[in-house]
This record gives structure tokens, sequence and C-alpha cells, in this order.
């Protein structure tokens, strides 16, 4: 089934994700759609729980919405959790009060991994029904992220059973028994695929791999048990839909040492953390790929002259964008929950401001 959806009114950030030329440098916000808007706070308390929030269509349209009435921004990501994969896998996804996820049943033993399964037919529909919706009701505004978690960051918190700082669990696995690590990874990146391309299918014009914790991986390792099956994901994405190409974006948090290799696996676009230099990174990457970020989300704390500071020297360090190049502003990770919303639209004109001034010097 094929939906019809309206014309794209704004496609920059399409555009420069292909390194297209764009009129400015287009941006969105890691977890724009969040605890650091009051009308989110207010949706998120009439649905009851997170995922109340998130496995309602109606109330993931309205949070996916919210940051774009607010802010002149040039795409929205969908409202979803990284986890939902293994939730759809049964291990039992949780939200505690003022906690990170958690897991009921995580991946303990041999015995629970060898009975792991990609999700069963449908367990994930809701996530796809959240797509379509969202992009109905964007009527053509701005092009519609999808996203998932990576294979090695969704085992993180499989094993783990949670979020962690030191992965003792998962490591050991690694250097312990591979061969179990492995059958979780070939699953995740199963399911992965699987689930980006459904939602390319249901409207999602870009997708985004987030690895949030590939940057805890030693060099070798990560190549091994992360890149590795990022890479399957992009080989089996879909990459053109109704005629448009779907970019892809790969980001892994804490990978500077790797871009260039990451940015041979396939993918449209790499994301960057903020402890790398755009302008090097670009030389770096060259014209493989276009670069996504990467604001230290602290900036944002500060006072409107030195955010406007920060944003400026940021798309100077990148430089002036040229053909063949794609730059889409972003920060280096997801904004915090404290953040002020009117720093964001100090953030959000000054992309935009500075971004026109640079194409016509």
């Amino acid at each position: 089934m094929s939906n019809t959806f309206a014309p794209l009114k704004n496609d920059t950030f399409l555009r420069a994700l292909l390194r297209q030329e764009t009129e400015y440098t287009p941006l969105w916000l890691m977890r724009q759609a969040g605890r650091y808007l009051p009308e989110y706070r207010a949706t998120r308390k009439g649905a009851g729980s997170f995922m109340s929030l998130a496995k309602n269509p109606d109330f993931a349209t309205e949070v996916t919405i919210q940051p774009l009435d607010r802010f002149k921004l040039d795409a929205a990501i969908l409202f979803s959790d990284i986890l939902t994969v293994p939730d759809a896998m049964g291990l039992g996804l949780y939200f505690e009060e003022g906690e990170g996820p958690k897991f009921e049943r995580p991946l303990k033993d041999e015995k629970a991994i060898m009975a792991l399964e990609v999700p069963p037919e449908g367990s994930l529909q809701y996530v796809f029904d959240a797509v379509t919706q969202i992009r109905k009701t964007l009527d053509g505004r701005v092009p519609l992220i999808g996203f998932s978690g990576s294979p090695w960051t969704l085992a993180c918190y499989m094993v783990e059973g949670q979020g962690s700082r030191e992965f003792h669990g998962i490591k050991a696995m690694m250097y312990k028994r591979p061969d179990l690590l492995e059958r979780i990874l070939t699953l995740n990146a199963e399911a992965v695929a699987t689930y980006l391309n459904a939602q390319i299918d249901a409207g999602a014009q870009a997708v985004m791999i987030f690895d949030s914790w590939g940057g805890a991986l030693a060099d070798g390792a990560y190549q091994r048990f992360s890149l590795k099956y990022m890479q399957d994901i992009v080989n089996k994405l879909q990459r053109e839909k109704d005629g448009q190409r779907i970019p892809c974006i790969v980001f892994t948090k804490g990978g500077g040492l790797w871009l260039e290799q990451i940015a041979d696996i396939g993918a449209d676009a790499l994301g960057l953390d903020w402890t790398v230099n755009l302008g090097q990174a670009r030389a770096r990457v060259g014209d493989k790929v276009a670069l996504q970020g990467n604001l230290d989300p602290a900036v944002l704390f500060a006072e409107p002259e030195q955010i406007r500071q920060q944003v400026t020297a940021a798309l100077q360090s990148y430089g002036k964008p040229s053909a063949g190049h794609g730059h889409v502003f972003n920060l280096g990770h997801g904004i915090s929950q404290f953040t002020s919303p009117d720093a964001v639209t100090v953030l959000v004109e000054t992309v935009h401001e500075v971004s026109r001034q640079q194409r016509q010097a």
C-alpha cells in the first residue's frame, strides 16, 4: 500500500544530506521533541507514561510537531525510542520515574540468547502508524526522519538490562563468547534493517542510525562489533521511494577516530559529536558524505550572545559550503531537558542567518 502525501515545501535538509547546494544550512536537533518543552511535559503528563506516549500515534504525532510550531526547524524526527526493537523481541522495556530505560528480561545466559528472535510481524505497527500520521499532519512542511538504535547500542541495553558506564557485562561477553554477541548483533541488524525499511514504507523521508555507545569500544572491536553491522543495515536499506532518494545518516557518539571508515560504509551522512572539529572532519571525508553536527549541547546554557558566538564558530569551522559537500547543523548529542526554549530560538535564528551570509560572501 502506497500512501499519498503532500509535496514537500522545504527540502533543504534532504538536499544538504545529498550534498546538493542549499540557500542556508538546515538544522534539526537530536531530542528536539522532549522534556525541555513545557508543551511536551503537558502532553506527557496527559499520556501517563513515556511508553503510553510513544505507543499512541496521536500523542507521538502531537509531540513530534510541537518543536516545529515553536522553532523554524528544517526536519521533524519521529517521536519514539531506540529500544522499541528489543522490546518487540520480548525483553520487556519499562521506564522508572527519574531513571533511564530498563529491561525486565535482559540477555543473561546462553539459553536466552539462543532463544532470541527478530520481532514478530505487527509488533511494531504502532511505530509505522505514527510515521504515517506524522507525515500526513506535517502536510509537506519539512521532511520526516525515521530512526533506530545501532545493533551494538541495542545489544548494550539488552545484555546490561539498562544504561551503563562501564559495559562490564557485554564486554565480558565480547571477549569470552564473541559467538554469542555476534548472534545478538546479527539478529539486531536484521531487525533494524526491516524496521527502518518499514518506516520508509510508512512515510519516513530520511533515516538515522544512532550508535550511542560505539565510542565505548576499543579500536578493532568497534569495526568488528559495531561498524560491520551498521554496514549490513545500510546495504539492506531502500534508498529510493516513490522516485525520491531516501538519505541515511549514521552517528557514532565518540566515533571521531573512525570517520574515514564510517564514511566508507555507504551512508549519505555522518553525525558528529562535539569532540570533532567540523573543518577537519570535512577535510578527512571529502565529498564521500555530508556531515551533521555538532554543537556542544551545553552551549545552550550560556547567554544569547555567547550562543551566537559558538554557533557562528561552528559554521565557520565547517567553512563555506560548496557543491558536492553538505552540512546539516545539529547538536553533538541530544538536547538537555534543562535547556531553555529561548536558547534554542537563538540557536535556530543564528544558524539560518549566519549560514545565509556565508553563502553570499
